[in-house]
């Protein structure tokens, strides 16, 4: 018993905040915050790896491109969560996460959570309901609050938040990998014009929706850019472009959305991991706004 106190006793009183590999943070940013980070699994065939550290964005998108093997994904285990939640030796977590609707990820932290509290270690896991950045900023200002010295709501809410102050906008060259990886959603009434268009998706109600039909990728690209600045409204917000395989045509996007926002704050381009990008297909280009 009384190690069990010690042990209790070091643990951290500031807040701790955990995410898994989906929220492409910038290169850094998750350790120069303190942000810990629960990789999804992806299966490339036979072979299983961790996100970012053993299956990359181009494994996924030449295996994709080349379809010589079958490409899945799937969520961390509560083991993995447990371990992480324990290695921030904090007696207090919040735990942010890719949609619900999306990803068993979610429902895996909760059960890890459920297994540290009897180690006196108390876990808030967030549905962001969106991916991506749209996560990435949540984690961000989660971050930021528990840097300022929040308390366990105040910092799952500063999460919540910055979620629902984002919008997720991309384009996909095709919806057959959203098809085949089950993740369409509402998108599905597109499938019987896939031929005939170019589809403009978002992110809404946790789910990957239909938002635009386009008759050329050309035309769907400048749709993009046109529906972000909208989103962008007058105020300041932060951007991040993200892309599979199009790291040129992200640049320009970019660089152009950068000449017409008078408001902008940061702005992050970068290639999605291999998760997203194994349910989305090369060519992928994506806006995700937060307004702050």
């Amino acid at each position: 018993m009384a190690s069990r106190a010690v042990s209790l006793a070091a643990m951290s009183q500031q807040v701790a905040v955990v995410t898994d590999s989906t929220a492409y943070l910038p290169e850094g940013m998750a350790a120069s915050y303190g942000v810990g980070v629960v990789p999804l699994h992806v299966v490339l065939g036979t072979r299983t790896g961790t996100e970012g550290a053993e299956v990359s964005p181009g494994d996924v998108a030449g295996a994709l491109a080349e379809r010589r093997v079958q490409v899945s994904t799937s969520r961390p285990t509560p083991a993995e969560f447990a371990a992480a939640y324990r290695a921030t030796a904090a007696a207090r977590v919040v735990s942010v996460h890719l949609s619900a609707e999306l990803s068993g990820t979610h429902e895996a932290a909760t059960l890890a959570a459920a297994e540290v509290a009897g180690d006196g270690i108390e876990v808030r896991v967030v549905d962001s309901r969106t991916i991506a950045m749209g996560l990435g900023f949540a984690v961000l200002a989660a971050a930021r609050a528990a840097r300022d010295g929040g308390g366990l709501e105040a910092v799952a809410t500063a999460a919540s938040r910055a979620a629902a102050d984002t919008d997720t906008l991309f384009y996909v060259d095709t919806l057959e990998h959203l098809r085949r990886g089950g993740r369409i959603g509402a998108a599905a009434a597109l499938l019987g014009t896939a031929l005939a268009v170019k589809p403009l998706l978002h992110v809404a109600d946790g789910q990957i929706a239909p938002l635009e039909k386009v008759r050329t990728a050309s035309k769907a690209l400048a749709r993009l850019e046109a529906l972000a600045a909208e989103r962008s409204g007058t105020g300041q917000v932060d951007l991040a472009v993200h892309h599979l395989a199009a790291a040129d045509k992200a640049a320009a996007l970019a660089e152009r959305l950068a000449a017409r926002l008078q408001q902008l704050g940061a702005m992050h381009v970068s290639e999605v991991g291999a998760v997203v990008g194994a349910h989305v297909g090369p060519g992928l280009l994506g806006v995700v706004v937060s307004r702050r």
